[in-house]
């Protein structure tokens, strides 16, 4: 059987990847047995039950039903919050994509489905000459987008869009994720996005102070669960 391999990105950082990705980690285990999330880069860690470990991370396994080692599900830890080929500068670290695919290749021999969460947005560096959309493309996994329902949520959607195609692989869909509760004319927005972006739309996430992975509901498509 075929691992199904799902890549997450986003408009931009801080707009509810790891949220979104959790919420269709869920939805994948009503559908697959061994299912497991991947963040290959996390950059800015917390002290957990005496280790230091990114919070996404730890929001990822918890909603995966594979548990893995920490160098399969996330092979690159690094402290502090930047890009991450500034923060993997700064802890003295080079990170190729070589480095990310070798375990990502270990986790679609072990699991039914995979969903490996990126970093900020599209074209976040890696290193000198790497991004992370170069892992996308190594793995030729389909992208879902999560967009950042915002101010500016337009042009930053649509040319991230652009970039995916051109960068030859398949914007699978979307998630509208409102981060502004007070968005102006945000039906509007919605509107505009669906119109254009040319993808389906997996769900529209309502603005929460503490929303619940478990609890947020995507429509998939069906090849996808």
């Amino acid at each position: 059987m075929v691992c199904k391999t799902l890549f997450v990105t986003g408009t931009d950082t801080g707009v509810g990847k790891t949220l979104i990705s959790a919420a269709v980690l869920h939805h994948l285990g009503r559908h697959h047995a061994r299912v497991v999330g991947m963040k290959p880069v996390a950059a800015g860690l917390i002290e957990h039950q005496g280790a230091t470990v990114s919070e996404d991370v730890l929001m990822l396994r918890a909603a995966s039903s594979l548990p893995v080692p920490a160098e399969l599900d996330n092979p690159v830890a690094l402290p502090d919050p930047l890009s991450p080929h500034l923060a993997a500068r700064r802890a003295g670290r080079s990170v190729r994509v070589a480095d990310l695919l070798a375990p990502a290749r270990r986790l679609q021999a072990m699991a039914d489905a995979l969903l490996v969460e990126g970093a900020g947005g599209w074209r976040v560096p890696l290193n000198d000459d790497e991004t992370l959309a170069d892992l996308a493309a190594a793995l030729g996994a389909p992208v879902l987008l999560v967009v950042g329902m915002r101010l500016g949520c337009l042009n930053h959607a649509l040319l991230t869009a652009e970039a995916i195609r051109r960068d030859g692989l398949m914007l699978a869909g979307w998630v509208a994720n409102r981060i502004d509760r007070d968005m102006a004319c945000f039906d509007e927005n919605l509107a505009t996005l669906q119109s254009r972006l040319q993808a389906p739309l997996w769900g529209v996430v309502p603005w929460c102070d503490q929303p619940d992975p478990a609890r947020i509901a995507l429509e998939l498509p069906k090849d996808f669960q």
